[in-house]
């Protein structure tokens, strides 16, 4: 049913001003549409939305699946109701109730286009794609049956490591990762999912952090990745207050 993540929206207070960060932050300039923004990265869209009070930060992520009507069948079929939207080809919005919270929609894969032009960035110091989006729950068995169970996703990973406090869940979507996490001391209840953080991919990743700090991001330092054979480094300004890190090949 689900192909790809075709595109995440952050509520933002000022749209001009989270373009100009998101400008410097991936190294692509951004496309305007109505009163938003967007930029169109190798794997994903990500769009920027006045948050109009509705909140601030990550807040909806919409699915590409190859045939509308046949995945509004399959989600009856699986007891998640759905209305029509008035996007384009009438994307499926799931109910909040049956996704704990978080703003799930699923609709054809608009057209992708040229990947947004680099803004005074090399290449290989440019964000090229999303590696993974993070989801926090305090239910990880419940997002287990919703992810794989319910939307198909493909379980990679089912991992409790008591050195980092948490139990971390992987479904694969397309050439990017829905990463679920489940923290030990927030305890197990039924309280709402929470769309939370982003994990950009570059090519080099020593090249990205060498051209954000100099120009006034805050950004860590370099560190071994979790995933055997990667660097990162967080990033702490520019991201319209979502959590941030930044993945790349280890080099060194």
């Amino acid at each position: 049913m689900i192909i790809a993540l075709d595109h995440m929206a952050i509520g933002v207070p000022s749209v001009e001003a989270a373009a100009r960060d998101y400008t410097l932050l991936l190294g692509r300039r951004a496309a305007h549409l109505n009163d938003g923004a967007f930029f169109q990265l190798g794997n994903v869209r990500l769009a920027l939305r006045p948050s109009d009070g509705a909140g601030e930060g990550l807040h909806s992520l919409a699915f590409a699946v190859d045939d509308v009507a046949k995945a509004e069948r399959l989600l009856a079929q699986r007891a998640l109701p759905v209305s029509k939207t008035e996007a384009k080809g009438g994307a499926l919005q799931i109910a909040p109730e049956a996704t704990h919270g978080v703003s799930i929609s699923l609709g054809v894969r608009e057209e992708a286009g040229a990947l947004s032009p680099l803004a005074e960035a090399a290449q290989s110091a440019a964000v090229s794609g999303l590696d993974h989006v993070v989801i926090r729950s305090p239910n990880p068995e419940r997002a287990i049956a919703l992810y794989a169970g319910r939307l198909g996703l493909s379980l990679r990973l089912d991992r409790s490591e008591p050195a980092w406090g948490a139990r971390l869940i992987f479904f694969r979507c397309g050439d990017l990762i829905v990463e679920v996490v489940h923290e030990f001391k927030a305890g197990f209840g039924d309280g709402p999912d929470r769309l939370w953080g982003l994990s950009w991919r570059v090519p080099v990743i020593a090249e990205a952090h060498a051209r954000l700090r100099p120009a006034g991001v805050e950004v860590s330092d370099i560190r071994t990745g979790r995933r055997p054979g990667t660097e990162v480094f967080s990033v702490k300004s520019h991201t319209a207050g979502v959590p941030t890190l930044l993945i790349g090949p280890r080099t060194r």
